[in-house]
């Protein structure tokens, strides 16, 4: 069995089977990924209930890792103590799983697609009359049609991408649910479901998978160009 420097035995074996990620750092984890975030949000996102999730922020904070945030926007964030713990025990699930190398070439047939997908989504916010672009107000069904069918060729790639991350550590198996969800809705005539921020949309969840990814992988999103 392996085990990592603080005692810690993790589920699963480097031999086929996934990595299945403790809730402690499924937790901590899902809350790096997205930044800030409310319990029913962060339980969807990462696979647990939401009264294990209260269990393990109330830990959480109590340790230091993370605090709540009040206002207009208000939920839990990390502290940058939470967060360099939080990367230390990534690095040692990646290590331990012996799965570093293979995460990293998924991440580059995820860079692969990602430019592509960018340039779709500012096809579905903008689109082009007499010549000049203007704000896509979604009365073009045509163009919006060619958008989508271009988001569904898009998906087939990252829907490949993340079962064959979630065929190593378990702890990515919720992003394809979440992009299937999100295409339909789009399919269905929600524009929002597309490109909106601060809900599930197909861009939040695409957002989401990158950072997984360089957090995984122990890359800064502003030196990322300097990684290839």
């Amino acid at each position: 069995r392996m085990q990592t420097t603080d005692g810690r035995t993790p589920t699963g074996t480097v031999h086929g089977m996934a990595v299945n990620s403790d809730p402690d750092l499924r937790v901590a984890h899902g809350l790096r990924v997205r930044g800030l975030t409310d319990t029913p949000e962060l339980a969807q996102a990462v696979g647990l209930a939401p009264a294990v999730v209260d269990v393990r922020m109330a830990d959480l904070v109590e340790s230091g890792h993370a605090r709540r945030r009040d206002g207009n926007m208000a939920g839990w964030v990390l502290t940058p103590e939470g967060r360099a713990h939080g990367e230390a025990r990534v690095a040692e699930e990646l290590d331990a799983a012996g799965e570093r190398e293979a995460v990293a070439d998924l991440y580059q047939r995820f860079l692969g697609v990602n430019q592509g997908f960018l340039s779709l989504c500012t096809d579905w916010q903008l689109r082009e009359v007499d010549g000049e672009q203007v704000l896509n107000d979604h009365a073009d069904a045509s163009h919006d049609d060619s958008v989508v069918a271009r988001l569904v060729e898009a998906d087939v790639v990252v829907q490949s991408i993340c079962v064959q991350l979630a065929e190593r550590l378990a702890r990515f198996d919720g992003y394809g649910r979440r992009f299937s969800d999100a295409l339909g809705r789009v399919q269905a005539g929600e524009v929002e479901w597309f490109t909106r921020p601060m809900m599930d949309s197909y861009h939040t969840v695409w957002f989401e998978l990158h950072e997984d990814l360089l957090a995984t992988l122990g890359i800064e999103r502003a030196k990322e160009g300097e990684q290839a």
